[in-house]
C-alpha cells in the first residue's frame, strides 16, 4: 500500500491540479525510493533508502543537465556507479540509483532543476510513507519470535515432572524454528548484514546453552525454582520491549543442572547488556581500500562502462525514438551483485515482453486518466512482491507502471510501446552476448575455488582465535566473516546459471549456512576467551583448523573430506556440531528439506 500511494498519489494530485507533467515528475522520485526500499529493521532500510534517494536526485540532475546531446557522458556516470557500488550494499543499491536514474533524466525533456526539485519532493515522500512506522514497529515481528523462545522454555520448566513436559519440549521445538526460519528469511532479503537483526540472531544462538540446561532439568524430571519460570517469563517481555535483561536467580547450593542454568542466562544477560562486542559481523561490512581498488572492482567498472557505452552508440546508429530504454536496461540488469547476468538478462526480457502486452491492453483500452492512475497503483502495489519472488515477475509489474506513467506525460504516444520491447530486447542482448558470453571468465565455475578459500581463511580465523592470542584476531575475524558475504555474493549470483556454476551453487548452499554457524560459534567461544576465559586446547585448536582446511582441501579435489576424530572439550560443542554438519553436506547428497533445529532429548 506504501508503493500504491507514493507512485500513484502524486499523479492523482497532479491530475486534480490540472499538472500531471509535475505530478509524473514527483511519482519518478518516489519510484526510486520504492526500488530500494525491502522488508528489514528500519534503521537499515532508512540508510538504504535514504542513500538511494540522495543518489537518485543527483543522477537524475545529472542526466536532465546532460540531455540527449551528451548521453556519452553516462559511460563516465557508470564507471563511477561501478566503483560506488563496491564499498559495500548500501552504496551498491545507490550507486545503481545514480546510473539508472541519470539514464531516466537524459530522457526527459522538462527543465533540469524544476524536474530535480519534483522528484527530490517524490522521494522524500516515498521516504517519510515508507519509515513512518518505525517507532512503533522496529524488528518487532523477529523480536516476538526470539522472545517466544523464552516463553516456552519457561512453560517447559513450569510442566518439569509432568505429562505436559513432552508437549512443551515440543512447542519449544516450534518456537525455535519459528525464530531461526524469520532470521534466515530477513537475512536472505537483506543485501548486507544489519545490526538490529545480527544482534537477535546471535541472542538466538547464545540461548542455546540455556535450552541444553533446561532439557536436562526436564529429562531428570526435576523442578526448576519458581524464579526461573518468573525471570524467563520476564526476558521474553523485556526482549520484546528491547530492554536489558535483569540478573538472574542465584541458583541453590549443590544444584549442578540449575547452576548450569543460571551461567546459561547469566551470559545471556552480559549479551544484552553488552553494545561493543555483540554485532561480530559489523566491522566486516566497513569499507576496505584493498577491495575498492582490486583487479576485481575494476573488472567490473570496465564490464558495466563497456556496456553502457556499447548501449549508447547500438541507440545513437540505429537512431531509436527512446534509446536511453536500452542503456536503462543495461543498467539494471548488469549489477553482478545483485545475483545472476544471465538470469536477470533472460528473466528480465521475458517479464518485460509480458509486462508490454499488459501496457498494450490497458492503452488500447484508451481509458481516462483517474482510470490510469488506479491501474497504476494496483501495479505499484505489486512491485515490493515482485521484488522478493522474482525478477522477471519485478519487471512484469514495473513495465506496464512505466509505461503508463510516460503515456500520462507524452499524451498516450502508441509508439512507446513497441519501443519499450525494443529497446529491452537489444539491452538484454548486449548484456548476454558481450556481459555474460564473451566475457572472460563470466560461466568459468568459480564456486568451488571461492567455497575452498572461505574454509582456509575461516581455519586461520579458528587457530588464532581459539588459542587465546590477540594481535591478528579482529583482522582475521573480518577477513572470515568478509570471506562469508562475499561467499553468498558469488553463491546467489552463480545458483541459476545454465552452467557447471549454477549446479554447484545449488548443491553446495547448504554449506554456506553451515559455515557462517561454524563461524559464529568460533567467534562465541573467542569472546568467552576474551571474557577471563582459558584459551583451547592446543591439540584441540590444531585438530579443529586442521579438520576446516581438510575440507578446503576437499572441495579443490573434488571428493569427500577424510573423517577426523574432534576434540569432546564441552565448551567446543557447537563448533563442532556445525563442523561435522559442513562435512556431512559435503560427504553426500544435500537434504531437500535442509537442516532443522531440534531440541536434544
Amino acid at each position: 500500500m506504501r508503493a500504491a500511494a507514493a507512485i500513484a498519489g502524486p499523479v492523482a494530485v497532479g491530475l486534480v491540479a490540472g499538472r500531471i507533467d509535475l505530478g509524473v515528475l514527483v511519482s519518478l522520485g518516489a519510484l526510486c525510493v520504492v526500488f530500494a526500499d525491502i522488508d528489514g529493521p528500519y534503521p537499515y532500510r532508512f540508510q538504504r533508502t535514504g542513500w538511494a534517494a540522495f543518489a537518485g536526485v543527483v543522477g537524475y540532475l545529472v542526466g536532465a543537465h546532460l540531455g540527449s546531446s551528451g548521453v556519452w557522458a553516462l559511460v563516465l556516470v557508470a564507471g563511477v556507479s561501478a566503483l560506488v557500488s563496491a564499498i559495500g550494499s548500501t552504496a551498491s543499491m545507490a550507486g545503481l540509483q545514480l546510473l539508472v536514474f541519470a539514464v531516466l533524466g537524459s530522457g526527459q525533456t522538462a527543465e533540469p532543476w524544476l524536474a530535480a526539485q519534483c522528484f527530490g519532493l517524490g522521494a522524500a515522500f516515498a521516504l517519510v510513507l515508507s519509515l513512518a512506522a518505525w517507532p512503533v514497529r522496529g524488528a518487532a515481528h523477529e523480536r516476538a519470535a526470539v522472545a517466544a523462545v523464552y516463553d516456552q522454555i519457561a512453560v517447559m520448566l513450569a510442566a518439569s515432572g509432568t505429562a505436559a513436559a513432552r508437549q512443551a519440549r515440543r512447542d519449544l521445538t516450534d518456537a525455535l524454528n519459528t525464530a531461526y526460519d524469520a532470521l534466515f528469511n530477513v537475512r536472505s532479503h537483506l543485501a548486507g548484514r544489519d545490526r538490529s537483526y545480527r544482534r537477535l540472531f546471535v541472542l538466538l544462538t547464545e540461548t542455546t546453552p540455556v535450552i541444553e540446561a533446561a532439557v536436562a532439568l526436564v529429562n531428570a524430571k526435576k523442578q526448576a525454582p519458581p524464579e526461573y519460570v518468573t525471570y524467563l517469563l520476564d526476558a521474553a517481555y523485556r526482549i520484546r520491549v528491547r530492554e536489558p535483561l535483569a540478573e538472574p536467580p542465584s541458583p541453590p547450593e549443590g544444584s549442578r543442572a540449575v547452576g548450569q542454568l543460571h551461567a546459561g542466562l547469566r551470559a545471556v544477560a552480559e549479551f544484552r547488556r553488552g553494545d561493543h562486542d555483540t554485532d561480530l559481523r559489523e566491522e566486516s561490512t566497513r569499507l576496505d581500500l584493498r577491495v575498492l581498488v582490486g583487479w576485481q572492482t575494476w573488472l567490473v567498472v570496465l564490464r558495466l562502462m563497456l556496456c553502457v557505452g556499447l548501449a549508447v552508440a547500438v541507440g545513437w546508429a540505429l537512431d531509436l525514438e527512446h534509446a536511453y530504454w536500452v542503456t536503462l536496461t543495461v543498467a539494471i540488469v548488469l549489477k553482478p551483485d545483485f545475483g545472476s547476468v544471465f538470469g536477470r538478462a533472460v528473466l528480465r526480457g521475458i517479464g518485460t515482453a509480458v509486462g508490454v502486452l499488459l501496457g498494450a491492453g490497458v492503452l488500447a483500452l484508451a481509458p481516462p486518466s483517474w482510470v490510469l492512475v488506479g491501474l497504476m497503483a494496483l501495479a505499484a502495489a505489486a512491485l515490493p512482491i515482485g521484488q522478493v519472488r522474482n525478477y522477471g515477475m519485478f519487471s512484469t509489474f514495473v513495465t506496464p507502471l512505466v509505461l503508463v506513467q510516460l503515456d500520462i506525460a507524452q499524451a498516450g504516444q502508441w509508439s512507446l510501446v513497441g519501443a519499450r520491447l525494443l529497446d529491452t530486447a537489444i539491452g538484454c542482448a548486449i548484456v548476454l552476448v558481450v556481459g555474460y558470453l564473451l566475457w572472460p571468465g563470466a560461466r568459468r565455475p568459480r564456486v568451488g575455488e571461492d567455497l575452498a578459500a572461505a574454509l582456509d581463511t575461516i581455519a586461520d580465523y579458528l587457530q588464532h582465535a581459539l588459542s587465546g592470542k590477540t594481535d591478528e584476531k579482529s583482522t582475521l575475524r573480518r577477513q572470515a566473516y568478509r570471506a562469508l558475504s562475499d561467499l553468498r555474493t558469488a553463491f546467489q549470483q552463480s545458483i541459476v546459471e545454465p552452467s557447471a556454476a549454477g549446479r554447484q551453487a545449488a548443491a553446495w548452499w547448504p554449506v554456506i549456512i553451515g559455515l557462517e554457524r561454524l563461524t559464529d560459534a568460533v567467534t562465541g567461544v573467542a569472546v568467552a576467551i576474551d571474557r577471563g576465559a582459558d584459551p583451547v586446547a592446543e591439540h584441540d585448536t590444531r585438530v579443529l583448523a586442521a579438520a576446516v582446511r581438510e575440507a578446503g582441501k576437499a572441495v579443490r579435489g573434488e571428493r569427500a573430506p577424510k573423517r577426523v576424530v574432534l576434540p569432546t572439550d564441552d565448551r567446543l560443542d557447537r563448533v563442532v556440531g556445525e563442523l561435522t554438519s559442513v562435512n556431512a553436506t559435503l560427504r553426500g547428497p544435500v537434504l531437500a528439506g535442509g537442516r532443522r533445529t531440534r531440541v536434544p532429548e
